[in-house]
């Protein structure tokens, strides 16, 4: 049966349809958060909702769970300067690593804290303005501005600079600039809206007026605002003169403060010799057979491996056999207790201008001399460009240290806490020594055992010492693997 519609209820079921619509439309909108709303108060909910853009803060962060301060030694990048995200803004210079800190988002930088200032973990010493352009960006359309007028306006300008005499006083200069202004169109750059007394303290202060916010009329920029800015900048500047200045009357002497590495370096040394019971024994031994071995394989090892063959190598594999021969070296105290460790994490002290570090090459009886080598030299070259993690420093369980590198032919090595024992390497020295019934010239070297007499007895420490001697001059009873 077909059914018949009026115009008129075919109209109020369009109208029905749109109503539905509308109804459905307000009602997705209400879920989303969004009201019917007139436009001022459009306006005032997005002047509310929408936040103007922050400067975003740049924190110190935790670089380790035992370390609570640092010192900002370097700012690779100066205050007012724009910054690319991941870009290194400063160095952080903690008791154990030197660590770069850098830019989580691009942005005009605005720093705190000056360069040699002791800062908290947690502490804010910069913010960047990520509302900001590249200056690139902003300067190419006023460039284009700049070329438009034409050059005939100039040479007048540029005569009349000209023709002025090199040494005016600074009320003819400004009175010059301002008869020559009358004639062009005012400019909207702050330099030439300054006032004579203005314009004298920027000069004198060397300061950069295009980063003062002025509070005048139009934005020009007032006495109060310049002395001010000079003011905060002297402030800035108060804590590196105060560190870097204070020197005897007589200039006989200057006290600085220690970095915080030297600190920790100074309270560990002190707290080794206060808590454990150290002695040192010695001994030498003929680094012939190892001179040997290296020049007759040094080729083919370096074009092996693309690494140089050492000395560090080989005593770090008689350590590990002299650690396994006598396991007593390799433990520690701990308490009333003694843990005795069965792995192999060696430290290897790599001298540096900021001082002494020991990073720990891992399981060093599983790598072959040439691991070791890679990583005594990737250590070594971290260690010096300050870029060692916190983790390349932690734990160990004996240590090796190079005396000989810096000409040192005799020493007593303090211990490493907690570790037990530290074996010290001196210089080779040609020296005449009894071989066979008669005496020959040979390449000496004199080895420290220092240890902690309170779990390691003499036999032991002597038999440790006896056992690395041995391994250096027959290398055939190291697990030679090139």
């Amino acid at each position: 049966m077909r059914r018949i519609f009026s115009v008129d209820s075919l109209r109020f079921a369009i109208f029905g349809f749109k109503a539905d619509i509308i109804r459905a439309a307000k009602q997705r909108r209400a879920d989303d958060g969004i009201i019917d709303e007139t436009s001022l108060d459009r306006d005032a909910r997005l002047a509310y909702v929408i936040p103007a853009s922050m400067a975003i803060e740049v924190k110190i962060p935790a670089v380790g769970e035992s370390i609570t301060s640092g010192v900002v030694s370097v700012w690779h990048k100066k205050s007012g300067e724009f910054v690319n995200e991941g870009e290194p803004l400063f160095t952080l210079e903690t008791d154990k690593v030197s660590t770069e800190i850098v830019a989580e988002k691009a942005g005009l930088l605005d720093t705190k804290v000056p360069e040699g200032q002791e800062v908290k973990i947690g502490e804010v010493v910069a913010t960047i303005d990520d509302s900001k352009a590249k200056p690139e960006e902003k300067k190419a359309p006023e460039a284009k501005k700049a070329e438009k007028p034409p050059e005939k306006k100039r040479e007048p300008e540029e005569k009349k600079q000209q023709a002025e005499p090199k040494k005016k006083s600074v009320e003819e200069k400004e009175a010059v600039a301002a008869g020559a202004d009358r004639g062009r169109p005012e400019p909207s750059t702050p330099p030439t809206r300054l006032s004579p007394a203005v314009r004298r303290i920027i000069e004198e202060e060397k300061l950069e007026p295009e980063k003062i916010d002025g509070s005048g009329r139009g934005g020009r920029l007032t006495k109060a605002d310049v002395l001010e800015a000079a003011q905060k900048r002297g402030k800035a500047d108060e804590g590196t003169e105060t560190r870097e200045a204070q020197a005897s009357v007589d200039g006989r002497f200057i006290r600085k403060k220690m970095s915080p590495l030297r600190r920790k370096i100074a309270q560990q040394l002190v707290m080794a010799q206060h808590t454990a019971a150290i002695l040192t024994t010695f001994n030498e031994c003929d680094m012939s057979a190892v001179q040997q071995l290296r020049s007759k394989a040094q080729e083919e090892f370096t074009k092996t491996n693309g690494i140089k063959l050492g000395l560090m190598s080989f005593f770090i594999k008689a350590s590990v056999e002299a650690l396994k021969a006598v396991p007593v070296v390799n433990g520690r105290i701990d308490g009333d207790d003694f843990i005795q460790n069965n792995f192999y994490d060696i430290g290897v002290a790599v001298g540096t201008e900021r001082g002494l570090v020991v990073p720990i090459v891992r399981d060093a009886d599983k790598k072959s001399f040439a691991d070791l080598e890679r990583d005594i030299a990737d250590y070594a070259a971290r260690a010096r460009e300050g870029k060692l993690k916190i983790e390349d420093l932690q734990g160990g369980t004996f240590t090796i240290t190079n005396g000989g590198v810096y000409g040192s032919l005799f020493a007593t090595p303090i211990l490493n806490p907690p570790q037990s024992g530290i074996l010290g390497m001196h210089k080779i020295m040609p020296r005449p020594v009894a071989a066979d019934g008669k005496v020959e010239v040979r390449p000496m070297m004199y080895l420290a055992l220092s240890y902690d007499h309170r779990a390691i007895d003499g036999k032991e420490a002597v038999t440790f010492l006896i056992k690395v001697k041995e391994c250096i001059e027959d290398p055939k009873k190291l697990s030679l693997d090139f």
